[in-house]
């Protein structure tokens, strides 16, 4: 954990305006689309998680309590889901091949725990919808060349981030930087 780096953040015209460039994937080629959000997700990771922050103060101000139990009980199942799928290789496999429907799973196992709980209005606007926008952004955003090449050395392990470790508890860090 000592060499984790956090990436610098990302212009608002790189991110957004300027020389950003945006194009729907080709949803016939799905391992394309994977390669393109888990690369834009290794690259914009900081900007990511500065825009969902900003996104969390809104109801955060408001109902604090909640946001702290709701964040407390997707991360809880998060990491048990990745304990689950260290400890078990089918498993394992399927969080490998389908990462989509595992993240959806965990989102939808909050949900409904949530709903138990009865504040899933907070739920649902400080953590379902920013992690909808970075996937919207990291699949339309087409990669440019600087992104390419931070990829690369996140690839062969000079420089490990957050998001790198993250997806690798997901199962795709063989498809970063590839």
């Amino acid at each position: 954990m000592q060499d984790v780096q956090t990436p610098p953040l990302r212009t608002l015209g790189d991110f957004l305006l300027g020389s950003a460039r945006f194009a729907l994937p080709d949803l016939r080629n799905p391992e394309r689309v994977n390669h393109r959000i888990i690369n834009n997700l290794l690259y914009y990771q900081t900007n990511y998680l500065v825009s969902a922050l900003g996104f969390l103060l809104v109801p955060g101000v408001f109902r604090l309590f909640q946001l702290v139990l709701e964040t407390a009980v997707v991360v809880v199942l998060f990491v048990g889901f990745v304990w689950a799928a260290e400890s078990h290789a089918r498993l394992r496999r399927f969080r490998r091949n389908h990462p989509s429907f595992c993240l959806l799973t965990i989102l939808l196992a909050s949900y409904i725990i949530l709903s138990l709980l009865g504040s899933v209005s907070i739920f649902l606007f400080g953590i379902v919808f920013p992690v909808l926008l970075v996937v919207i952004h990291a699949s339309l955003r087409l990669r440019n060349l600087k992104n390419k090449m931070e990829n690369k050395l996140e690839s062969i392990g000079l420089k490990r981030t957050p998001m790198g470790l993250m997806l690798e508890a997901l199962g795709q860090e063989q498809e970063a930087g590839s």
